[in-house]
């Protein structure tokens, strides 16, 4: 197996408060699947100092260190005990810290990060920024959406733009291209760039096939429909459960006030995400 088709260390971001096994049991099996290793991160941040009247005030007292240390420690036994991986295989890190800035920081001893998927607005101080994050791992992120347990990848779709994060994100993604029994690779452009688009992707197809995988690719034309609906719906056809686009080829600001590919396949896609930014 080349570098290029395989993963060593898989990452993944267990919130403090999280009972669920969600996307530690997909990080497993893909961590599995590759006989790589996995490592569990958490962090749980504490209230900062004030200046009152020129006096410091600590919002964290010795007592609430003692019990962030006793939550992490009890949520690193839980991670332990529904990981079914060999311990040697197995590792856990935290921190009483931000939990974006540690995940970040952490990345860099994984090939690829997994997250939790959540619809509700977190508390970024307390609570992991997924997307911020992505901006800045210069690691590809699999996001798992609320209440998926299982992932297999025999099926992808990869969203395809002529854009850097777009072609980073293909590359990212090759371990599990490889191991597809089928990928499709569609881009959706205006009627007049037909023949210019069928010309992308199949630079795409042919390389990705160079690579021994085992794909098509097919073009569509904008239409009411939002681009992200079109490529949920791709997904549901083909059966596939994992989606491979770049992220955030505009800024994170314009797709929040305007709204954009990434924004809508956070928000609605069922599937896997793999991006890449």
């Amino acid at each position: 197996m080349s570098l290029a088709s395989s993963l060593a260390s898989v990452m993944v971001y267990v919130d403090s408060e999280q009972q669920d096994e969600g996307q530690i049991a997909v990080a497993e099996a893909v961590a599995n699947g590759f006989e790589a290793a996995l490592l569990g991160v958490s962090a749980i941040a504490i209230d900062p100092s004030f200046v009152a009247e020129g006096v410091i005030i600590e919002q964290t007292s010795a007592e609430d260190l003692e019990r962030i240390r006793a939550t992490l420690s009890d949520k690193e036994a839980w991670f332990r005990r529904i990981v079914r991986l060999p311990n040697e295989k197995v590792e856990w890190r935290w921190t009483i810290g931000f939990p974006t800035e540690f995940l970040v920081e952490q990345s860099r001893a994984a090939d690829l990060v997994v997250v939790r998927r959540s619809q509700l607005k977190p508390n970024y101080s307390r609570h992991l920024d997924a997307a911020g994050a992505m901006l800045r791992l210069g690691r590809p992120i699999l996001s798992v959406p609320d209440g998926v347990t299982r992932f297999s990848g025999d099926r992808i779709v990869a969203g395809w733009k002529d854009a850097r994060e777009s072609r980073l994100a293909v590359r990212d993604a090759l371990p599990f291209l490889t191991r597809a029994s089928q990928v499709t690779v569609a881009e959706i452009c205006t009627s007049s760039e037909q023949d210019a688009a069928r010309d992308r992707v199949r630079d795409v197809t042919r390389y990705l096939q160079r690579h021994g995988v085992s794909c098509q690719h097919e073009v569509r034309v904008h239409t009411a429909e939002p681009d992200a609906g079109y490529l949920v719906r791709l997904a549901a056809d083909v059966g596939a459960d994992l989606i491979v686009t770049g992220g955030y080829g505009h800024s994170r600001l314009g797709e929040w006030v305007f709204g954009g590919m990434t924004q809508s396949l956070l928000r609605h896609a069922p599937v896997c995400l793999l991006m890449s930014h």
